[in-house]
């Protein structure tokens, strides 16, 4: 990286042992693990040339969108040398400019076809005013470190420049964090508190499966978001996010989200993710255990490690569950079917994407809360969702040493609650059947309360926004009165029975002069031409829950109550 403020990482590949072959085939990966969308890395490549131990020109030639084709000629060691351009900063990418480096491998690390399983060394060359390297990878010292296979040095990515090294010990194990611009922490209690949190985690599996582990953090002046490896993960949040109780408990909650995946994803995973294939998409149903469980478990961690109190837990909990009730795709698409479409749909979201799909992040973290539940009730609470995670890391991971399967985490949650779990998957999982969630949570005493109920509030559902002057509809939300009405996304409103409106305000400011099961005329410009629109003005049915104990709860409903809460 010798001209970081020109976006280039500069990349040499030497590969020995070649001599059998007439030719190898260098592939740049296309995605990232753990981010399920064709991200086409090889687009950045670009200077690709090849040549012998003696410096010798190879032809080479691109034979697809990301694969180069070395006629190495029966060479005893073919070198290749290429440059990649990075300049997009996210937990999936790779990025460099005059202040760092971050490399993420899929992003820059091409692999020979054949030899991913080849043992090999990396050598970083920072630039010459740069002093720190922080990665997952082993070193031996000089910015030099070891890897065993390609899916090694692919998983640990690599933080490059001056930033600040924090450390502290989890578990018997140091862990190493990379802060990587100003942020507004007090090191002693973030480490106290992000050991407090690792921890928790470790106990939930009783081992820790690794040596060493690396957090990268980079403080940004807006960004947000996680991504899990084989030891380390890479973080980003807001410079200021530590300084407020919300800002500092959420990134808390992320730390405890990408460390938990340590386990269930890294180890224990899907059977489809792992070994990739980085060439293409790789299919599963199960990202909402993959990443569904791990949200689900990234709140019981803050809430056993004393992040946050039991109260907040159960307003996040709550707070899932009307966030995929008044989703209106929660209706259309199950989970299952989200998570196998997430390369075409969670990561390209559209003006309709709200209608037509469900998180499987925030449908799984429900999910989990109800087999959670099902469990603890079950078994009197002997049993809950720790135990499932437990048995399968040990069979699948450590045991068989291969993922698993849809119905194989229904045969492991069956196992632990002792009876069949066919409706449940059935009717929530491969279908959109809603919850009887009062009689779930009814094992612990707690009722969820709709406070929106009673409410006659309109249900207007056209987002809007200003665009040159123009209030232009953004979005449409399935079965509201602008949908039924026919408004359409970009069309300009300009009036409300002939009140003109030019900012949302002003759009909720005229709806307020009339009530539910009135019409009334909405005149918008589309495509240059005017049309007025009769909206019939429909109720707004979302739920906005929160939990209430109820009256006189039994000495099994207390008992239940105490052990989710970790009140014992």
């Amino acid at each position: 990286m010798p001209e970081p403020h020109t976006h280039y990482f500069e990349v040499e590949l030497h590969l020995k042992g070649t001599g059998r072959k007439g030719h190898i085939d260098y592939k740049m990966p296309v995605w990232a693990p753990g981010s399920y969308l064709i991200r086409e890395f090889p687009k950045n490549v670009e200077g690709f040339v090849a040549t012998d131990k003696a410096g010798k020109n190879l032809r080479a030639e691109k034979i697809d969108k990301n694969t180069w084709r070395v006629y190495s000629q029966k060479a005893s060691e073919v070198k290749v040398k290429y440059k990649v351009y990075a300049f997009e900063l996210s937990v999936r990418t790779s990025f460099i400019d005059a202040s760092h480096g971050y490399v993420n491998g899929t992003s820059v690390f091409m692999y020979p076809e054949g030899y991913q399983k080849q043992s090999g060394e990396l050598v970083v060359k920072p630039y010459k005013d740069w002093s720190k390297v922080s990665t997952g990878l082993t070193s031996t010292g000089n910015f030099t470190y070891t890897f065993p296979d390609y899916d090694v040095l692919a998983d640990s990515p690599l933080e490059i420049g001056n930033h600040e090294v924090l450390t502290f010990t989890a578990a018997g194990v140091p862990h190493e964090v990379a802060m990587y611009g100003p942020g507004n922490f007090v090191p002693d209690r973030l480490l106290a508190d992000m050991k407090k949190v690792t921890e928790t985690a470790v106990a939930i599996f009783g081992e820790l499966p690794v040596k060493r582990y690396v957090f990268i953090v980079h403080n940004l002046q807006r960004s947000g978001g996680g991504l899990e490896h084989l030891n380390s993960t890479t973080l980003q949040t807001t410079s200021t996010s530590y300084g407020t109780e919300s800002g500092y408990n959420g990134f808390l909650n992320l730390v405890a989200h990408e460390y938990f995946h340590l386990w269930n994803v890294k180890r224990l995973r899907p059977e489809p993710l792992g070994p990739f294939d980085y060439s293409q998409e790789n299919y599963t149903t199960l990202l909402w255990v993959a990443e569904g469980f791990t949200s689900y478990y990234s709140n019981v961690i803050c809430l056993r490690a004393g992040i946050i109190t039991p109260q907040k837990f159960l307003d996040t909990v709550s707070g899932s569950i009307h966030a995929v009730e008044n989703t209106p795709g929660n209706k259309v698409q199950t989970v299952s079917e989200a998570s196998f479409d997430a390369w075409i749909k969670s990561y390209r979201p559209n003006e309709n994407s709200r209608n037509t799909e469900v998180s499987y992040y925030t449908k799984g973290t429900v999910l989990g809360h109800l087999l959670n539940m099902e469990l603890m009730n079950a078994t009197n609470g002997a049993k809950n969702l720790d135990d499932v995670m437990q048995y399968m890391y040990n069979r699948y991971y450590k045991q068989l040493n291969r993922g698993y399967t849809e119905q194989e985490v229904k045969q492991a949650l069956e196992l632990v609650a002792g009876k069949k779990l066919d409706d449940f998957f059935r009717d929530y999982i491969n279908g959109t059947k809603t919850p009887d969630y009062n009689c779930i949570f009814e094992a612990a005493g707690l009722q969820l309360v709709n406070l929106n109920a009673g409410n006659n509030q309109v249900n207007w559902g056209a987002t809007a926004s200003p665009s040159d002057g123009k209030l232009i509809v953004r979005s449409l939300t399935r079965g509201s009165s602008a949908w039924q009405a026919g408004i359409n996304v970009q069309d300009e409103l300009l009036a409300i029975e002939g009140t003109r409106v030019a900012s949302a305000d002003e759009v909720t400011a005229a709806l307020a002069n009339y009530e539910l099961g009135d019409r009334v005329q909405v005149l918008v410009n589309r495509s240059g031409k005017l049309q007025t629109l009769e909206v019939l003005l429909l109720k707004d049915e979302s739920v906005r829950y929160r939990f209430e104990r109820v009256e006189a709860p039994t000495s099994q409903q207390q008992q239940l109550f105490e052990k989710w809460l970790h009140l014992k």
